[in-house]
């Protein structure tokens, strides 16, 4: 099994905060469109014959396509790959949820909506820079709803800068009364090349405090399984049977190929990456060229990768699997780190199979980075 992610590389605006690649130039979508499908067809070897159970289009905002382009997408998948769809996923903006657009998408085999909320505080959504208000997000699920659409995510931001707690209490709470089942959430970061990251150099923003990050990602995880949700990734919290199959996948090391500008690729064993420039990248398969860098990875780094991305899931890393398949003994090697992190609460132990507690889950990636060989 594998899976397919698609980057769209527009937006209709730039959101303050967001470093992904896109262009607000929409000028040149069609021939980007006609270009993606040139490079699932060039790349149908990558994934060697392996049967494509999900897609996942991403961006940028994949909802700015018309439906006839999403369908020259997913006709050219299937007609290049063995196909089994178990889910496709598409990243939406709740302003793009018209009756049309809902209708086309269902048409076309797509079941799943990630919606974009962010926040349901009109002051914070302008703050963003999102084209949305806090009634379009809620008017959106409802006409998803309506036309038939079970499967959502809402996604959330927290850490917002703010006097106390009760602007993310009241996001977590709204995002729970909409009754979906599924929630990924991230904090607010500033990153350099941004908005947020240019006001901040300039003194313009200050960012919230990491202890008071720290008390709402654990306010998040008190109240999201209150609700009956599970965090089965330090990002995502779903109900059972509702979690998202392909980035559950990708946590797994389950192959992928990312089609598109900036996507990334995973063929099990090797990671790489396309240009993150939408005139580079189509001028390359003009040229006959796969615009793709492969970056070949070590055992030692195959192993940490594993480690990272296994930690960040309820289903951890198997120390039994890591001495058959690496020949390492981390049980042995790392004994004195696993100890003190042991005594410190962050551990979860099943026999030889490690994940971590709620306060170990909110330094997943430097506990992983402390167990790298």
């Amino acid at each position: 099994m594998a899976g397919i992610y698609i980057h769209i590389p527009f937006c209709k605006q730039a959101c303050h905060y967001c470093d992904f690649h896109f262009s607000t130039n929409l000028g040149r979508m069609e021939e980007m469109i006609t270009n993606i499908c040139l490079e699932i067809e060039l790349r149908k070897e990558y994934l060697s014959g392996s049967t494509i159970e999900t897609v996942y289009f991403g961006g940028g905002t994949p909802s700015l396509l018309t439906p006839d382009m999403l369908e020259k997408i997913l006709k050219t998948v299937s007609k290049n790959y063995s196909c089994e769809w178990k889910e496709v996923t598409m990243e939406s903006n709740p302003d793009d949820l018209h009756q049309a657009n809902l209708e086309s998408w269902k048409s076309l085999g797509i079941d799943r909506l990630s919606l974009g909320i962010q926040s349901f505080d009109e002051n914070v959504l302008k703050f963003y820079n999102r084209a949305h208000s806090a009634e379009d997000s809620k008017a959106a699920i409802q006409k998803a709803r309506n036309v038939g659409f079970e499967k959502f995510s809402l996604d959330l931001i927290y850490g917002f800068p703010y006097p106390d707690h009760s602007l993310w209490k009241r996001d977590l709470a709204e995002a729970i009364a909409q009754e979906t089942d599924h929630i990924s959430s991230y904090s607010l970061t500033v990153e350099p090349k941004t908005a947020l990251g240019n006001w901040a150099e300039k003194g313009k923003f200050q960012a919230a405090e990491e202890d008071f990050i720290a008390e709402q990602f654990e306010y998040l995880q008190e109240q999201t399984e209150k609700a009956g949700f599970i965090q089965y990734e330090v990002s995502n919290f779903g109900k059972p049977g509702h979690f998202a199959l392909h980035n559950t996948n990708y946590w797994k090391g389950v192959p992928y190929l990312g089609i598109g500008p900036s996507a990334h690729s995973f063929d099990g064993k090797n990671r790489g990456s396309n240009p993150s420039h939408n005139a580079q990248y189509i001028t390359q398969l003009q040229n006959d060229q796969i615009p793709f860098s492969e970056d070949r990875l070590t055992r030692d780094e195959q192993l940490n990768e594993y480690l990272l991305t296994g930690l960040r899931t309820i289903w951890g890393v198997d120390f039994t699997y890591v001495k058959t398949e690496f020949g390492k003994d981390l049980l042995e090697d790392k004994k004195q780190i696993l100890d003190r992190m042991d005594s410190q609460g962050w551990l979860i132990w099943k026999e030889n199979n490690l994940s971590l507690t709620k306060s170990g889950k909110l330094l997943a990636d430097s506990i992983a980075a402390s167990l790298f060989v």
